[in-house]
């Protein structure tokens, strides 16, 4: 048999050695090395990464926020179940990836993060009432169940940015209550605003009547018959000067008739 050539049996070597001794770490990713069990105190940053395994090796653990949707049935205050789907947005501290593989392991998931929220929410959620999931109180629920779950993740190396219900799936009976109520709700406060509408106009028209009477009071108390009279003597002349034929006809007390062509 004829011997493979000495450039492809280095070629398949090296090869076989970059196989299985390097890694590449991605943007978003830290590693943590472990060398004979023992794991490394800093992260190792993103980048091409070459050890000697089984000596070396390297965990990948993301430290991008990652998008946990997870199916979890709320007790509400009056003893109701309500199906919903929720997303929790969280990310790994990159300091933190040594401890959390250490004391955790890689499943960190399902060993930290989904046990504290299911304890979070079903004590947060048993505070209120089943309207309030489906009504604006829903962002109110988020953020204490995101301060509950902060409260615990955050010394274990885990930022919570949000809690975000999706959807929220009431009883048929009670999802139709909630929306006649609703509804019941926004004709009352229609009303109110109508009739804070209608009162303001009302207002407004009183205060105009009060101005017009005060008006015709003022010029009545000063309608003296001197100035009448004055008044009188004034339209006179003006029809004097006035260029038009005219008839114009006085009883001598300032009343006039007029008949202009």
């Amino acid at each position: 048999m004829q011997r493979p050539p000495f450039v492809a049996v280095v070629a398949f070597s090296v090869s076989f050695l970059l196989g299985g001794c390097a890694t590449i770490i991605n943007q978003g990713e830290v590693g943590v090395r472990d060398t004979l069990g023992s794991l490394s105190d800093s992260p190792s940053p993103a980048g091409l990464k070459i050890f000697f395994w089984p000596i070396f090796d390297i965990t990948r653990l993301p430290t991008r926020t990652v998008n946990l949707q997870v199916n979890a049935d709320l007790p509400s205050r009056e003893g109701l179940t309500i199906a919903s789907e929720i997303s929790i947005l969280y990310r790994m501290l990159p300091d933190a990836a040594p401890r959390v593989l250490g004391d955790i392991g890689p499943d960190f998931e399902t060993a930290l993060i989904l046990p504290v929220f299911r304890s979070a929410i079903a004590d947060v959620s048993s505070r209120f009432d089943a309207k309030d999931m489906h009504t604006s109180r829903r962002a109110e629920i988020e953020e204490a169940v995101r301060e509950q779950m902060r409260g615990v993740l955050a010394p274990r190396g885990f930022e919570v940015e949000a809690v975000l219900l999706k959807s929220v799936r009431l009883p048929p009976g009670l999802a139709s209550s909630i929306e006649e109520r609703l509804r019941a709700e926004q004709d009352a406060e229609r009303l109110r605003f109508v009739l804070a509408q209608e009162q303001r106009e009302a207002e407004r028209k009183l205060i105009e009547a009060k101005g017009v009477r005060d008006a015709q009071l003022t010029l009545a108390e000063g309608l003296t018959p001197e100035i009448l009279k004055y008044r009188a003597i004034e339209a006179l002349q003006k029809l004097y000067e006035s260029s038009n034929a005219k008839v114009i006809i006085t009883d001598g007390r300032g009343n006039l008739i007029v008949d202009t062509k």
